[in-house]
């Protein structure tokens, strides 16, 4: 897929799951709803956003999901 401008995602694994990779204090709401709009954009269903900035990055995982 070719998408000109605004469309950056981190990753595409498999053409199955968009990785977003943050690293933030907090994740903010705007992050949940930027991955979102990239999984409606592929019509992927599964994304991940990691956020780096965590002691223990299995606190930094947040699944997002698109019409499941």
């Amino acid at each position: 897929m070719v998408f000109e401008k605004g469309f950056r995602a981190d990753l595409i694994v498999n053409e199955k799951v968009i990785v977003e990779i943050k690293s933030v204090q907090i994740l903010a709401p705007v992050h949940a709803k930027q991955l979102l709009t990239y999984l409606k954009l592929t019509n992927l269903k599964l994304g991940l956003l990691l956020n780096f900035n965590e002691a223990l990055l299995k606190n930094g995982i947040k699944r997002i999901l698109n019409g499941l």
